[in-house]
Order: structure tokens, then C-alpha cells, then sequence
């Protein structure tokens, strides 16, 4: 039987004690004595036959990798790649004590996934990185303690394979930088199937929804080097037509950034503005068609993938092989080195880049371009 007293303040404490069935008393607090009595009868039952409801059970402490990811996964729902990431570190890694994570151990992390499982330098990034946005939330959460945070303070360029790392490893991997830009006749290639509106396939053609509203699109991501999600999520209120700018305040990296908009895009945009038209239910002002308002991370990944589909069924139809969204960034950064004397630090502050290093794996100019500035 549950025992019971009454507090100074008025209101009744409940006490529970089970050996063998309970790990430590329980302890209840109810403002009405009817209550509490009602309460404790339900609960004595269930104790008296050696259940103890699930949400009373003591949390299971988080000690090991595997572990914090499991919550993680549960309960921060992390994206589809960073799912896939975490779940080769969990067979590999996951009876790892979360204790003895420190800065030498994901040094040797690093260096074992170079020296012995030969991993390439962007898929050491990508398990890197998800492993650092875990412990992130389990710091918030106070599931872990990091005070170095060494998945925060590793040096630029720790993903790359040293002259010792190739040695041991046999092999040097090095970045396959993505390099993929429009080529003569794809731009017009592109816009012919968009005019069209209509994708060949085996079975049934498909009929293109919105297609002003893509044409508008293709058009933006070359000149802007905006990402696809900044476009998509774009509002009435962040174009100004005006000081022809764009400006982004939820960026990949947190940072606000003001893009500036080509006469180019300037003309597509008053063509395109004639013709938007953003289904109900949608954010009226949504400057795209596709975005229904959820800032919800799964609906925007899963909104980013069927446009990023869309668009490579696209460019396959207009004979663009291995062309995606995300190149025609690279297009665009590229075109802010050939054709203008802006700086790197301005071009930078355009496309939302953190790091000239990164920067410049964009920026792959073409030496035709160049040779104009030669003497």
C-alpha cells in the first residue's frame, strides 16, 4: 500500500516502496487527497503483480556512441545523409564510450578511416560533420560533455591525405571536385523542353507543372548562386526589385546575405511575375509554387529531393548528362569570377561561402576566360 502524508502547504505526498520491483521509492504529489487515493490504488495493482508502467521506469543513462545516436535519430530526426552516415559509425564505432571521446581519439578516427578503410576525403567530411551535429544536440541536452568539442576545433584541410597517410594507406585519395558547368547549347537545350513542357519517357510522357515558375528557376540559380532551398523559400518580401537584391535570412549556414540580381534575371523576373500563380493552401506571398510554409526538416529535405529529381529528369530530356541543380551554384560563382572584378571576399559575401577554401572549389574559371586578362 502506497503511503501517504499531508504537507504544510495543503497538498498530499504519495509514497511507493516495492522490493524487488522498484530500484528507489516513487514519489507523487496531489493537490486533492481524492486524487491521490484514486491514483494509488490504480498504481498499487499494477506494483502488487511486479509491473511498473513504462513512463516510471528510470531512463536508460546514454554511455555509449551508439547510444546518443539512437536517441538522436529518435528524436532530432537528422537528414537522410546524415542517417546513412551515422549508421556505418554506429557498426563501426558504436561501443565507443561516450567518456572517452576526447580530441586524440577522433584524431585517430580520422586517421584509421584514411590509413586503413581507404575512406575518400568528402565521405570522412560527411561522416565527420553528422557525428559533430549529434554531439551538438546531445551537449544542448546534457547527454554528453565535450568541452574541447574536437569535432569543432579540427584544422582546415583534416580530411585530406598526407604524404604518411598515402604511405600507409597505399593510396592517396584526394577530392573529386565537382567541376560540372553549362557547356555551348545547354541553356538553350534546357528552355526548348521547358517551352515544350512536356518530358518523353517510355511509358506515359510527363506534363510539366509550373513551368514558368522553373524557367524563372533556372534562370535565378546561374546568376545568383543561390542554393536550391534559398530559392524555393523565397517570399515577395525578401526580393527587392527596386536595389534589384535578394535578400536571404535562413541560410545553409545561419548567415544572412543580400544577393544581387542580373538584368537578366530582372527581365525573367517581370515575365515570370505575370504568370505566378501559387496554389491554395500555399503562403500567398511565396515567390515558388512548390513551398507550402513548413519549416520542418524532413519536409524541406523531402521537397529538395523532388525538385532535385525533377530538375535531373529535366536537364536528361535536354541532353545535359550529369547535370544537376546544385551545379548551375557552381555556374554561377564561376560566371562572378569571369565576367566581373569583384573580389573573393565580395563574391563570397554573394554566395554564402564561409571560407576561401571553399570558395575556390567552386570556383573553377576557364582558362579561355582568363587568357583575356593575360598580357
Amino acid at each position: 500500500m502506497a503511503g501517504k502524508r499531508k504537507r504544510a502547504n495543503g497538498t498530499w505526498e504519495f509514497i511507493f516502496k516495492r522490493a524487488g520491483v522498484l530500484e528507489k521509492p516513487l514519489y507523487f504529489t496531489f493537490k486533492v487527497e481524492a486524487e491521490g487515493d484514486a491514483f494509488a490504488a490504480n498504481l498499487d495493482k499494477m506494483l502488487d503483480r511486479g509491473i511498473v508502467p513504462t513512463h516510471l521506469l528510470p531512463a536508460a543513462p546514454v554511455r555509449h556512441l551508439s547510444d546518443l545516436i539512437a536517441e538522436y535519430e529518435r528524436d532530432a530526426h537528422p537528414s537522410p545523409k546524415d542517417r546513412g552516415a551515422l549508421g556505418t559509425i554506429t557498426r563501426s564505432n558504436g561501443d565507443m564510450r561516450l567518456a572517452d571521446i576526447n580530441a586524440a581519439w577522433v584524431d585517430n578516427w580520422i586517421s584509421s578511416m584514411k590509413r586503413v578503410d581507404r575512406v575518400a576525403p568528402a565521405t570522412i567530411r560527411a561522416k565527420v560533420g553528422a557525428l559533430a551535429r549529434c554531439c551538438d544536440w546531445g551537449i544542448r541536452l546534457k547527454k554528453i560533455e565535450l568541452p574541447d568539442h574536437p569535432f569543432r576545433t579540427l584544422p582546415n584541410g583534416y580530411s585530406q591525405y598526407t604524404a604518411l597517410d598515402a604511405t600507409i594507406a597505399r593510396v592517396k585519395r584526394v577530392d573529386v571536385e565537382r567541376d560540372r558547368r553549362l557547356e555551348k547549347g545547354e541553356h538553350e537545350a534546357v528552355l526548348a523542353i521547358l517551352a515544350v513542357g512536356v518530358l518523353p519517357r517510355r511509358q506515359r510522357p510527363l506534363v510539366l507543372e509550373h513551368v514558368p515558375a522553373l524557367r524563372f528557376m533556372f534562370v535565378l540559380a546561374q546568376d545568383s548562386a543561390m542554393r536550391l532551398r534559398e530559392m524555393y523559400t523565397l517570399t515577395l518580401g525578401q526580393v527587392d526589385a527596386g536595389r534589384r537584391t535578394v535578400f536571404l535570412d535562413k541560410t545553409k549556414n545561419g548567415d544572412k546575405r543580400q544577393v544581387p540580381m542580373s538584368s537578366t534575371v530582372m527581365a525573367e523576373l517581370d515575365v515570370y511575375m505575370k504568370a505566378r500563380s501559387i496554389p491554395d493552401g500555399h503562403p500567398p506571398d511565396a515567390l515558388f509554387p512548390w513551398w507550402a510554409g513548413s519549416t520542418e526538416r524532413d519536409d524541406l529535405h523531402r521537397l529538395s529531393d523532388r525538385l532535385s529529381s525533377l530538375w535531373v529528369s529535366i536537364f536528361e530530356a535536354a541532353g545535359c548528362e550529369d547535370l544537376g541543380i546544385h551545379d548551375l551554384r557552381h555556374e554561377a560563382v564561376c560566371r562572378l569570377f569571369e565576367r566581373t572584378s569583384l573580389s573573393e571576399t565580395e563574391i563570397m559575401k554573394i554566395s554564402g561561402h564561409r571560407s576561401h577554401r571553399m570558395l575556390l572549389r567552386y570556383a573553377n574559371l576557364r582558362a579561355s576566360s582568363l587568357s583575356t586578362r593575360m598580357w
